[in-house]
């Protein structure tokens, strides 16, 4: 009978030395991801990121992902995190694992409303985290569709849909420009009617605010 073999974790590259020594520790963590306790999901975070584990497996790298939707909004501000530095270079020049962004921008691509949602909320909470949000949404090709029916869907706080509208400018969505355009004519439309009747008592936060957000992203969009 041929014996049967463990299959490794981590494809053992240059930067992995040493990692056969840390599956254990890595799997521990890995479990604790899902821990009803937020600080113990966060504690296993940083240890993942310590061992290095995100950058060497896509498992690992997948799992994270999976917290995006977190209910507690600084750890899914960590996770933003872990998982921007993943589609970038790291601070010696060198992407994680190919597999590792591929099985991270397939997750990616697969985001819909909802999960966009959580972003911004992230975005709203957090501004330093704007880098590596335009990361993952630029991973997502339906990304744009998803921020466009966020900020046209009024039941949205004011500020949620002022991140979408700086998103969709942000990442470079061209498909959103006549969504956009339509936003735009419509506020301008109110805005010259209150200002045609002075004595309307206006809201603390009206529709019509988000007009310089949505000429700012147009004008970014249209540049050449």
């Amino acid at each position: 009978m041929t014996p049967l073999t463990q299959p490794a974790l981590f494809e053992l590259l240059e930067a992995s030395t040493g990692a056969v020594e840390l599956f254990p520790a890595v799997w521990s963590a890995a479990e604790d991801l899902a821990d009803p306790d937020v600080k113990s999901r966060m504690a296993a975070l940083e240890q993942l990121v310590e061992m290095n584990a995100p950058r060497l497996s896509p498992l690992v790298a997948y799992l994270i992902a999976t917290r995006l939707a977190d209910p507690d909004l600084e750890m899914r501000c960590q996770v933003v995190q872990v998982l921007g530095e993943l589609l970038a270079l790291d601070n010696e020049g060198r992407m994680a694992d190919e597999n590792v962004r591929h099985y991270l921008t397939a997750y990616l691509s697969q985001m819909r409303t909802r999960l966009v949602f959580s972003l911004l909320q992230v975005s709203e909470r957090f501004a330093s985290a704007d880098a590596n949000i335009a990361r993952l949404l630029n991973a997502c090709p339906f990304a744009g569709e998803h921020l466009v029916g966020i900020l046209g869907d009024r039941t949205n706080a004011f500020t949620i849909r002022k991140k979408a509208i700086y998103f969709v400018g942000l990442v470079g969505y061209l498909d959103a420009i006549p969504a956009l355009e339509r936003l735009e004519t419509r506020l301008e439309a109110r805005l010259n009617g209150q200002q045609s009747m002075p004595f309307v008592q206006s809201s603390s936060f009206e529709e019509e605010d988000l007009l310089p957000a949505v000429r700012l992203a147009l004008s970014s969009l249209r540049l050449p």
